[in-house]
């Protein structure tokens, strides 16, 4: 993880510094605006010099630009192959930055995103562009940036059980369930746990639907969770674990469909738009293309430097992207996997969360912390916005409509959820409209 040792000195200075500033005119609000006012940073603050975040950089000892500085060359970049990332930093350099795809419209620090696993990051989800589901300690939270308003979808702190009989499903649930990755799609939530766990929740119904023990392996955690339309037109689900498995479940009676198992432990797995591959990443330099009926390998993907950890697929069922500790993600073509297409290197770690969107013109790269690349895929992925802000992502997400990007922001300080609003360049045409 990163040395948060000066960070955290900083930012207690500008926590006392920030609330300490509240004037007079500001303390007659009741308690519920006086938060929200002092937490929230809008478009409009913004454009007027406000840090998007709410630090107050005018009211420190460093400037924001020394701070960076500082931070991408004292941030630690966790490895599992020693000097991955600094061979990476010699053979490959960054695309050119200039690419303005999203603008801010958004933070808020009423919401409070949480990790509990360094590598895993898949903790946000956003269900239309205005709502997003995500981790905050024990709880599963929605969060609405149209009426501001923040609820509980899932306590794991006390007991989960089903309110549906259904077979293999844990009738008696779960007690104080940590929760390490998790998706929402199509009206359902999964929720994967430390334990193998595997919660599932309809979002149009009371209580939780199904619950089940992918394993009792002693190293079991839920890495990964994906939520899919198949090829036979039903939605499925499928977990990676640590025990070297991948497990797939229908939804429409949550019964397991396939297991396949691999030679070490599956960190990411994502499904092809047409259902019938798998790219499956984890504990080893090379990844794979999967038949997703049979589980045999299609071919092995080759460049890495280290262990992967996210991986998606771009809608032309053709492209797809690998996320890795060497600090790149890579982009592969199916038609030749020799070599990828694209190398994209990121400023301070990992590449840990990767989302298309939904129209193919952007791919997004979360880094473990600061940073968010958007690339052009029109661009041959040649051109990059860059989204900087300081802390560690609990995950990203792209809305259906591609109009929100929703970016989940942990630290002891400033945990906020940022939302950035898709640009468009309207034409003479479009008053008409």
């Amino acid at each position: 993880m990163a040395d948060e040792g000066e960070m955290a000195n900083v930012v207690e200075e500008m926590d006392e510094d920030f609330y300490n500033s509240v004037d007079d005119g500001e303390a007659e609000l009741d308690d519920s605006d006086m938060l929200t006012k002092v937490t929230d940073t809008t478009a409009a603050q913004a454009r007027r010099g406000k840090d998007i975040q709410g630090i107050p950089w005018d009211r420190l000892n460093i400037t924001r630009e020394k701070y960076r500085k500082t931070r991408v060359e004292q941030y630690k970049n966790y490895e599992n192959i020693p000097s991955s990332g600094e061979i990476i930093d010699k053979e490959c350099k960054q695309m050119e930055k200039g690419g303005n795809y999203y603008e801010f419209q958004h933070n808020t620090r009423l919401v409070k995103p949480t990790i509990l696993h360094f590598q895993l990051r898949n903790l946000v989800w956003a269900t239309s562009k205005h709502d997003v589901y995500l981790m905050s300690n024990y709880s599963v939270v929605h969060w609405s940036s149209l009426s501001c308003n923040l609820s509980e979808v899932v306590n794991f702190s006390g007991h989960v059980a089903p309110s549906e009989k259904l077979p293999g499903s844990l009738l008696e649930g779960f007690t104080q369930t940590q929760i390490s990755t998790l998706a929402v799609k199509n009206r359902l939530l999964v929720a994967g746990g430390f334990q193998g766990e595997l919660t599932c929740k309809r979002l149009d119904r009371r209580g939780v639907s199904f619950c089940t023990r992918t394993t009792y392996d002693e190293n079991s955690i839920t890495n990964a969770v994906d939520i899919y339309n198949s090829s036979s037109g039903g939605v499925h689900f499928m977990a990676s674990n640590n025990d070297c498995g991948i497990r797939i479940f229908d939804v429409e009676r949550f019964q397991p469909l396939h297991h396949f198992c691999f030679l070490w432990p599956v960190n990411h797995t994502s499904m092809s738009p047409d259902g019938k591959l798998m790219t499956v990443v984890g504990d080893h330099l090379d990844g794979l293309l999967v038949d997703s009926q049979n589980g045999k390998t299609v071919s092995s993907l080759v460049g890495h430097r280290d262990f992967s950890f996210a991986s998606a697929w771009h809608p032309d069922g053709h492209t797809f992207a690998t996320g890795n500790q060497d600090k790149t993600c890579r982009v592969w073509d199916t038609r030749n996997l020799s070599s990828p297409i694209a190398v994209l290197k990121g400023n301070l770690g990992a590449a840990r969360s990767i989302r298309f969107s939904s129209d193919g013109q952007f791919m997004a790269v979360a880094e473990p912390a600061d940073f968010v690349h958007i690339y052009s895929t029109k661009m041959d992925y040649k051109k990059r916005q860059e989204i900087d802000f300081f802390g560690e992502i609990s995950g990203i997400s792209l809305s259906p409509d591609d109009e929100s990007l929703f970016i989940g922001v942990w630290d002891r300080t400033y945990a906020s959820m940022l939302q950035y609003s898709r640009k468009h360049t309207y034409g003479y045409l479009d008053s008409c409209i």
